[in-house]
């Protein structure tokens, strides 16, 4: 037997696999057919129904009716597929060319009649991408510099006027872990010269490279005595800034129970106060300025009073900006 006839079964599957579903069966002529046209081999109708069965009891999900067989069950529904693509295709941290050939990796694993339904596949120049072409061989750097538990150099860079990249310090760090926040993509790491932890934007990133010396243990950074509390962390830091966290209490309206628990979680107090409801919880005070700002109109923070301070000084500037000269 020539080794064509001895891959009959895999030339099978991928003919399924690429041109079939419920709503596109194929008959043993088609295959056949297909197996000349893509793998010039050309079998007999017992041959094709005899790998069939053969792949049916290996544990494939194929069907056979009157009307022709079809691969039923793959890897990712038709739906999970589109989820993925829309999520790559809106991921601000991968750059343009990554994440075309990524939406193209998916589009594979259906079949040859899910790829019309791409309709955006064409237009990831309408996304906000990053311009950063080193973040996949970061992330294969810094992953191995973890499980390594070693330190790292980096780059890292800001946006100029000119609306490009350019380097801004080189910073050694103690990577710990990758968190997905926001649509970006940040580093949490231990910076080696100011001694406190950070949250660095990923495509922000370039040069990277482990180091022989070992990482700090995370351990001994003040607040990471336990490791890392992830519940605490996503639910803290809406806005991934470094600071410690504090306990913060604010009055707002009862519509706003929506938002506030889109941002901070379900773990914060909320009382009811009249007509007023009042919420205690613990974040990180730099992100709840910021968030407080954001939502200034509908929200007053009443304690800690230095956080408080801030956000009426920060009120007072921007309404001197706005008074008529």
């Amino acid at each position: 037997m020539n080794t064509k006839k001895k891959l009959l079964p895999i030339y099978i599957l991928k003919i399924l696999h690429k041109y079939s579903d419920e709503n596109h069966k194929l008959t043993r002529s088609e295959i056949i057919s297909y197996l000349q046209n893509e793998y010039d081999l050309i079998v007999e109708r017992k041959a094709v129904s005899r790998n069939l069965s053969i792949l049916e009891q290996s544990g494939y999900d194929i069907i056979t009716t009157k009307n022709g067989t079809y691969l039923n069950e793959r890897e990712f529904t038709t739906s999970e597929l589109q989820l993925l693509i829309d999520g790559v295709m809106s991921s601000r941290y991968i750059n343009e060319p990554h994440s075309r050939e990524l939406v193209e990796k998916l589009s594979k694993l259906s079949n040859k009649y899910f790829i019309p339904h791409i309709k955006n596949i064409y237009a990831l120049k309408d996304f906000s991408k990053t311009d950063n072409l080193e973040l996949f061989l970061n992330i294969e750097i810094i992953d191995e510099a973890i499980d390594q538990e070693k330190q790292i150099s980096v780059t890292y860079n800001k946006y100029g006027l000119d609306k490009k990249m350019h380097p801004s310090s080189t910073m050694i760090l103690s990577p710990y872990q990758f968190i997905l926040h926001n649509q970006r993509y940040f580093l949490m790491a231990y910076n080696e010269k100011y001694q406190n932890m950070g949250f660095y934007r990923l495509d922000h990133i370039t040069n990277t490279a482990i180091q022989n010396k070992r990482r700090t243990d995370i351990h001994s950074i003040p607040g990471y005595t336990h490791g890392i509390n992830y519940k605490d962390l996503s639910q803290s830091r809406p806005y991934m800034f470094s600071d410690k966290t504090v306990q913060v209490c604010f009055l707002t309206e009862e519509w706003m129970v929506d938002q506030i628990i889109d941002w901070f979680g379900k773990e914060i107090q909320i009382q009811k106060k009249e007509d007023k409801i009042y919420v205690t919880l613990n974040v990180s005070p730099e992100a709840m300025e910021y968030w407080a700002m954001q939502y200034a109109s509908f929200i007053e923070v009443i304690a800690p009073q230095s956080l408080r301070n801030k956000i009426k000084n920060n009120l007072k500037a921007a309404l001197k900006k706005y008074e008529e000269v």
